[in-house]
């Protein structure tokens, strides 16, 4: 969503009109995002702001992959103000967790209370006690209007490095995150197509699962990352707002 509908609530030019345009043309779209910051509702509310139709219930967020992932254990979760409604279901606590579930960064005040050193080190702690390490997503970075920004990646690896443990991952490029949208379609992979921004979360975790993928030059977009990949997408367009003809041209 972020970088392919909008920059930092900033709106593309043209995506609404596509995202109307592919509806038209019998199209059903799946919106998702690894957003830690804003619940599934807040996600929804905005991109209605940008003039794009949809329910609530059409955007698949990484609280929605934890909630599936994590229900029935006690999770110390270090995660955004913003998604601990979206939670519901999870039992959170304070100690003697079960998982470690480590969400998002922002630029932010909150971001301080989530990665400060005594959060992360009581989350190191119940890592030693036996705890399992989860993920929202491993991003390393994110784009902002004012540039890249370090994301909870970093923290991540960090908390790994630390625990000789490997994280669960469960948002985007995770195999499961994407099956997820496509039993919401009722869509076989094959016939189903990922928009995205970002060369490894988007485009190689799509192709890993059988889906077909069209990277947009807006966002994350880097081209000395697609010319260094192994992995390709499908096709190249320069926003959200040329895909409905580059469709028509190569279905």
């Amino acid at each position: 969503m972020d970088g392919v509908l909008h920059v930092s609530g900033e709106p593309i030019p043209g995506a609404a009109e596509a995202v109307r345009r592919l509806r038209a043309g019998g199209h059903r779209i799946r919106f998702v995002t690894n957003n830690t910051i804003r619940s599934r509702a807040q996600l929804a509310t905005e991109l209605r702001g940008f003039g794009i139709e949809l329910d609530d219930d059409d955007v698949q967020t990484t609280a929605d992959a934890a909630v599936r992932a994590l229900r029935g254990k006690r999770v110390l979760a270090l995660v955004m103000h913003g998604i601990v409604g979206d939670l519901d279901g999870i039992e959170l606590v304070g100690e003697g967790a079960d998982a470690v579930l480590l969400g998002g960064a922002d630029e932010t005040p909150d971001t301080n209370l989530v990665f400060s050193y005594m959060n992360l080190a009581r989350a190191f702690a119940e890592l030693e006690a036996g705890a399992e390490l989860y993920c929202l997503h491993r991003n390393r970075w994110w784009q902002t209007k004012r540039g890249p920004l370090l994301d909870a990646g970093a923290f991540v690896a960090g908390l790994e490095y630390a625990s000789q443990v490997e994280a669960h991952l469960l948002g985007k490029p995770s195999p499961a995150f994407f099956a997820a949208a496509c039993e919401a379609l009722d869509a076989e992979p094959k016939m189903t197509w990922m928009i995205g921004d970002d060369l490894e979360s988007d485009i190689v975790g799509a192709h890993g699962v059988g889906l077909r993928t069209v990277l947009v030059r807006t966002g994350k977009f880097r081209p000395d990352l697609v010319e260094r990949s192994n992995v390709q997408p499908d096709g190249i367009v320069s926003s959200l707002g040329h895909l409905p003809e580059w469709l028509e041209e190569h279905l």
